[in-house]
């Protein structure tokens, strides 16, 4: 044996190696139950929810929960690809519910200050025509 062979057979079981490796997480990651996914979308809806988003964005609480739904169901049939992508859809739905929700309090807070500014302004122009001239 030759000092070029003894490199390539232990270059060739490792490359074998590393090649089964990567074949067999290919594989696995689309038999693995969706667990986490679906958890992880699961707190972003409760998130939205805590929010305010059921009252200020029902209709995007309304389907991010209903896919929440179907995920879990799709879980339970061990249909983790179709559980992982309801998972997603219901969490981007959640996000949106969120952002939604805290829009509508900013507009909210945003339209009181005006309308205490405008009030201050009034009483403003109110105490400046009752002042003395001089």
């Amino acid at each position: 044996m030759t000092n070029r062979d003894s490199i390539k057979t232990p270059l060739t079981a490792l490359a074998a190696c590393i090649s089964a490796v990567v074949l067999m997480t290919a594989c696995s990651s689309l038999k693995t139950p969706a667990t986490a996914d679906v958890a992880v979308s699961r707190a972003a809806v409760d998130n939205a929810a805590s929010a305010g988003a059921a009252d200020l964005a029902p209709d995007e609480m309304r389907s991010a929960r209903e896919k929440m739904r179907m995920a879990n169901q799709a879980l339970k049939d061990r249909d983790y690809k179709t559980a992982r992508d309801l998972a997603d859809q219901a969490q981007a739905d959640a996000k949106l519910a969120q952002s939604k929700a805290n829009s509508a309090k900013a507009t909210s807070a945003a339209d009181e200050i005006n309308e205490n500014i405008r009030v201050m302004r009034e009483e403003l122009d109110r105490a400046n025509q009752q002042a003395p001239k001089q």
